[in-house]
């Protein structure tokens, strides 16, 4: 029996990457749902991620109700205060001074919709950033330009030499979509991996 269809409900380029490695067939659709929305009534950084993953996989499953839909969504926090995507080159610097020495948290959150109902889960790195001057923290924002990324930073890139420590049960959360997990996940829905 084949495995059902298979839908990544993201515009991100890292998390098709990601889910490619599973070496699965799979469809990518962009999620239709506004994020702002979320982001002004949930407040605590967990039900945050979780909300906008279900929210994207849902989004997604209504045009395809047969398929199995991966919505995913990463929020960066500091102290309980999620940090958005600065927009600009002031507010990235802004984000920056305030992660600066310290550790905060990458939760990645995935809603994998069944025809049968959702399954979701989240995993929670957690970094520590390097004290930095200004001089290296505009270098940085030269080179990457993480405008559009929650934090300021680009692990994926250049941003990784901001940090001093990394503590992560699954290095691939941090890019965007928790492979461990998921890999459990679709393995059980009929998905052979590997």
């Amino acid at each position: 029996m084949l495995p059902p269809r298979l839908v990544l409900a993201s515009t991100s380029r890292y998390r098709k990457a990601l889910l490619a490695r599973l070496g699965l067939a799979f469809d990518v659709e962009a999620p239709t749902c506004d994020e702002a929305q979320y982001q002004t009534r949930i407040r605590d950084p967990f039900d945050l991620a979780l909300a906008l993953a279900a929210a994207k996989a849902h989004a997604v499953a209504r045009l395809h109700p047969d398929a199995i839909v991966i919505g995913s969504d990463q929020v960066c926090a500091i102290d309980g205060t999620v940090l958005g995507k600065p927009g600009d080159r002031p507010r990235a610097l802004a984000q920056l001074h305030r992660l600066q020495g310290r550790t905060h948290d990458l939760i990645t959150a995935v809603c994998v919709h069944t025809p049968t109902g959702p399954q979701a889960f989240h995993d929670v790195s957690r970094l520590r950033m390097r004290a930095l001057d200004d001089q290296a923290l505009l270098r940085y924002l030269d080179r990457d330009e993480p405008y559009d990324c929650a934090g300021s930073y680009k692990l994926e890139a250049a941003g990784i030499t901001l940090f001093a420590t990394i503590q992560s049960a699954d290095h691939t959360a941090i890019t965007g979509l928790p492979l461990l997990q998921l890999t459990g996940v679709l393995r059980t829905l009929g998905f052979p991996i590997p």
